[in-house]
C-alpha cells in the first residue's frame, strides 16, 4: 500500500476539524473520527495540530476605542467562512496554517494576542505588542522573541531542542510549557509545566533548571535569579492568554502599567498618593474604563473619563 504523504493526512484531519465544529456533529461522524484516528498512529497527532490550527481563525476582538483598525483584524477569515467554502477551501486554508515556521515572524498589535499553531506540533500564544522570529530544521527549533510576551506549549522532539533567545537570555526544553517576556535589563521565564533549562548567551557554564511553578530572571549580565511561585501566581501572571488581567493585592501603578500594555487609551494616577494601594480581581485587558470604575468604587477616589486618550485615575496632589 502507497505510504501517504503528511501533508495529505493534515488535508484529513482538517475536514474532521471543521466538520466538528458544525452544530450537527452526530454519531455517525463521530465514529468516523474514531475509526480514522484508529488507521494511523499519525492521525491523532494531526488532529491536535489541525484543532490548534482551526482556533486561530477565531477573528481578532473588533479594535476598541483608541485601539487601531489594523489590516490584519480587517480580512482575519472567520470559521463559518471557511466552512461555507466546502472541504477543498477549509484544507487549502489549513495547510497554510500548518506549514508556519521555518524563519517565520508573527507580530501582534497593540491589545491583540494570537495562538499560532508551528509546524512542529507546538503551539506559541503570543501576547500583546509583541514580535517573535520561528526557525525550525531538522537538527533543532529556535525561537527568538524579539521584544514583548509568549507562551510556548513545547511539541516533545528529543532529537530537536527546543531554544527560545530573548535578548542574552536562552531557555531549552525538550516537552514542556513555559512563558518568556523581555524586560529592560533581561527577560523573565514562568515555566507551567516540566522543566527548562536557562543561561545567558556568553556565559554557558552557568545553567539552572526551572521546575513547573518556578519563576526566573536571566539579566543581560547573566546573573539568573529564582523566584519559586505558587502554581496559582504563575496562573495569574498568564492570564493573558484568556485576556484577562488578574490581580491579587497588586499595587495600583502596577496594575496601571499592566493595562497599558493592552490598550491605546492609557490610564493614568493623577496622585501619586494612591500608587501604592493594593487591588484585587480579574478584568479584561481591553476594558480600561471598568478597572477604572472598580477602582473608583474600591478606593472612593474619583475617575475623569473626559479624555479619549487617557482616563485619569483620582485628584491631583495639592
Amino acid at each position: 500500500m502507497t505510504r501517504r504523504r503528511p501533508s495529505d493526512i493534515d488535508i484529513e484531519a482538517a475536514r474532521h476539524v471543521a466538520r466538528m465544529d458544525r452544530d450537527d456533529w452526530s454519531d455517525a461522524q463521530e465514529r468516523e473520527l474514531r475509526d480514522w484516528l484508529a488507521r494511523d498512529p499519525r492521525h491523532s497527532g494531526a488532529l491536535l495540530r489541525a484543532q490548534a490550527a482551526w482556533m486561530t481563525f477565531d477573528p481578532p476582538r473588533p479594535a476598541q476605542a483608541g485601539q487601531f483598525d489594523t489590516p490584519e483584524r480587517r480580512k482575519w477569515p472567520s470559521r463559518r467562512n471557511l466552512l461555507a467554502g466546502g472541504g477543498a477551501a477549509i484544507a487549502a486554508s489549513f495547510a497554510g496554517a500548518l506549514m508556519l515556521g521555518g524563519g517565520t515572524s508573527y507580530a501582534t498589535s497593540v491589545g491583540e494576542i494570537r495562538r499560532v499553531p508551528l509546524a512542529d506540533g507546538s503551539i506559541a500564544a503570543i501576547n500583546t505588542a509583541s514580535t517573535i522570529e520561528v526557525k525550525l530544521d531538522d537538527a533543532a527549533r529556535h525561537v527568538r522573541v524579539e521584544q514583548g510576551e509568549a507562551w510556548f506549549q513545547v511539541a516533545k522532539d528529543k532529537q530537536r531542542p527546543f531554544v527560545v533567545a530573548a535578548g542574552r537570555a536562552r531557555v531549552r526544553a525538550v516537552g514542556t510549557a513555559f512563558s518568556v517576556r523581555r524586560r529592560a535589563g533581561g527577560a523573565d521565564v514562568l515555566v507551567t509545566e516540566g522543566e527548562v533549562e536557562v543561561w545567558a548567551d556568553g556565559a554557558e557554564g552557568h545553567r539552572v533548571r526551572l521546575r513547573a511553578g518556578a519563576r526566573g530572571f536571566i539579566a543581560d549580565d547573566a546573573a539568573i535569579v529564582q523566584q519559586p511561585a505558587a502554581p496559582s501566581a504563575i496562573d495569574r501572571a498568564l492570564a493573558w492568554r484568556s485576556g484577562k488581567v488578574d490581580l491579587a493585592g497588586d499595587r495600583l501603578d502596577s496594575a496601571v502599567a499592566e493595562f497599558n500594555r493592552y490598550n491605546q487609551r492609557r490610564l493614568a494616577i493623577a496622585d501619586p498618593a494612591i500608587a501604592g494601594e493594593r487591588l484585587d480581581g480579574v478584568f479584561r485587558t481591553d476594558d480600561p474604563e471598568g478597572f477604572a470604575q472598580a477602582v473608583r468604587i474600591t478606593l472612593g477616589v474619583p475617575v475623569d473619563l473626559s479624555d479619549p486618550a487617557q482616563i485619569r485615575i483620582g485628584s491631583p496632589a495639592r
